[in-house]
């Protein structure tokens, strides 16, 4: 016979607006805004470095090569939305 437990369940965070919790209705945790990147003042990566060159040039757009990772996110995001790439 299996008892009913009604209390709340121990191995989940009771509801403290002040803790970060997993699967909470905080909406996507996995996007940052790139002002906020620990490692935004880096140099852009080669991965970013190469798409934002095919951007760039299919937009007509010259860019400087000397951008963060925080720019050049911005700069593939913004450059995106102009075009009919997604990602």
């Amino acid at each position: 016979m299996s008892e009913s437990n009604t209390s709340s369940n121990p191995d989940r965070p009771e509801s403290d607006p002040t803790q970060e919790v997993l699967g909470g209705p905080q909406g996507d945790t996995t996007r940052k805004d790139p002002e906020e990147w620990v490692t935004g003042d880096e140099p852009m990566t080669g991965a970013q470095r190469s798409y934002l060159d095919t951007l760039a040039r299919e937009a007509g757009e010259e860019l400087p090569a000397d951008l963060t990772k925080a720019q050049a996110s911005e700069h593939i995001d913004r450059l995106q939305s102009a075009s009919d790439r997604t990602s």
